[in-house]
């Protein structure tokens, strides 16, 4: 499987047809059915669509920058001509009426949106096993979990199924997959990608992002996704830099912050002597380091999973069974409510929705909600100190390497407690990536983080990209791709 970068160019110098490249994408989806990355594949559509491609460049017609490139898109993403499920049975079989904003970006690029990605249930939960349609398995141990809730999407890249994909980051769903899955994921500050169409889970928290097989495929997705949008007032007005053109610069000079509560208790050897790996990799590539602190970082856990929930229960009133999802039969409109939601929500769904109703109801407002905000601006703020003194900070991204399908299912703290090192970022609306930078003995990947500044996208991206160049962690492919090769 090409990359983003390859393919564009080869479809659109006539080296490779868009048609080729998506019956080869197609097979390799087949072949690798077991992984369960994807929930809807539309082949029909994306074989039309590259067909148009190669006629649009016969006549000699301009393409786009992303042109004949097959891209799998999060199920928690509007589609007009795909099912949108949430990977819930509340919305099994919903067709939306319109695009989300992401999905029109990446198509009048030249893109194909091949299918819908398989994510935990409206993007709640941190292995991709909450789905009512069946867990997602990673591909370099079917044992193992993906990481979640973007677990679909990086699945599909990681198995090399497409060269990039949607996912949805509110607490770690695009960086956490991507660590454990081996690719690279980036979330974007809040506000520099548009969020119309993407169902709501934390309003204040959520973003759309790419994940790719590396920094460069990153940044031209970037170059297309960032910008202000009219439909989403929390955009950002201002216009985005050329992601792409930035990559090239070198990073010496560069100063990297080192967190001390990142590299504490909890955080698995292995992982840990990875990431000081990757950061002497940044030491040799010119880059400075320096020792910094964000106290306030032990609060975070239980910041993210008050504020998270309380979005949550006002966001997902909605799905009643009435105005929309899955409606079952009662003798009054309560008994309605309950079964509707009863039967079309699961465990953890509804775990956080009476969290967080919990935390917004009367006499525990200010004890819990308020509390919580209170200290989501003491993170906020140890973050805009750090980047006073640093230009980037790097840190692991989970404690540990992708654990088995079905560990952690039963105890909803340790899950929890895999997003330790990601929420903070959303908590603070920063940016963040993920990045491949070793394997432990198991031969499973792990990821190095960086977050930098709200709309520090481009220096996060130019860093990772020159990580990429002295290293080849990402270019390590899973055995799955070995089948999917095979059929290919």
């Amino acid at each position: 499987m090409l990359t983003v970068f390859e393919t564009a160019e080869g479809v659109r110098r006539g080296r490779v047809p868009a048609e080729d490249v998506m019956h080869d994408c197609l097979k390799r989806i087949s072949a690798a059915a077991e992984i369960r990355a994807f929930l809807h594949v539309d082949a029909e559509r994306s074989l039309a669509a590259a067909r148009r491609i190669d006629e649009a460049r016969s006549r000699g017609e301009a393409l786009g920058p992303l042109c004949g490139v097959p891209i799998a898109v999060k199920d928690n993403l509007c589609t007009s001509f795909a099912p949108t499920t949430c990977g819930s049975a509340m919305l099994a079989g919903f067709s939306s009426l319109y695009d989300a904003e992401v999905v029109r970006r990446l198509e009048r690029a030249g893109a194909i949106v091949v299918g819908k990605t398989n994510l935990d249930e409206f993007a709640m939960g941190s292995s991709t096993e909450n789905s009512a349609f069946g867990p997602t398995r990673n591909p370099w141990d079917p044992k193992r979990v993906p990481g979640g809730s973007s677990g679909g999407s990086a699945a599909a890249v990681a198995a090399r199924l497409v060269p990039a994909a949607l996912g949805s980051d509110t607490g770690g769903s695009i960086r956490q997959p991507a660590a454990l899955c081996g690719v690279t994921g980036l979330k974007p500050g809040y506000g520099r990608v548009s969020r119309f169409g993407l169902v709501a889970f934390g309003s204040s928290l959520d973003q759309v992002g790419p994940i790719a097989t590396d920094a460069r495929d990153a940044a031209l997705l970037m170059n297309i996704l960032a910008g202000p949008d009219a439909r989403d007032s929390t955009t950002a007005p201002d216009a985005p830099p050329d992601y792409a053109a930035a990559i090239d610069a070198p990073i010496d000079g560069l100063s990297v912050g080192l967190p001390h509560e990142y590299f504490g208790e909890g955080l698995s050897a292995e992982v840990r002597a990875a990431v000081h790996g990757a950061i002497d990799v940044l030491r040799t590539l010119g880059a400075r380091t320096k020792d910094i602190t964000l106290p306030h970082t032990e609060y975070a856990a239980a910041c993210y999973y008050l504020v998270a929930p309380a979005e949550a229960s006002s966001n997902l009133a909605r799905f009643d069974g009435l105005r929309y999802g899955r409606r079952a039969g009662g003798a009054d409109l309560i008994e309605v409510y309950k079964a509707s939601r009863g039967q079309g929500l699961g465990a953890e769904v509804k775990r956080r929705i009476m969290i967080g109703t919990h935390a917004l109801s009367s006499g525990y407002y200010d004890a819990y909600y308020d509390k919580a905000s209170r200290v989501r601006t003491l993170i906020r703020g140890d973050f805009e100190r750090a980047f006073s003194e640093v230009d980037v900070i790097a840190g692991p991204v989970t404690p540990t390497t992708a654990f088995c399908l079905g560990e952690k299912a039963s105890d909803p703290l340790a899950m929890y407690l895999s997003d330790v090192y990601t929420i903070p970022a959303n908590l603070a609306g920063i940016c963040g990536i993920s990045v491949p930078c070793g394997f432990d003995a198991r031969g499973l990947p792990i990821g190095l983080q960086l977050m930098g500044p709200v709309f520090g996208e481009a220096r996060l991206l130019q860093t990772a990209h020159q990580f990429q160049l002295a290293t080849d962690y990402h270019r390590g492919v899973p055995p799955a791709f070995l089948a999917t090769e095979a059929a290919a």
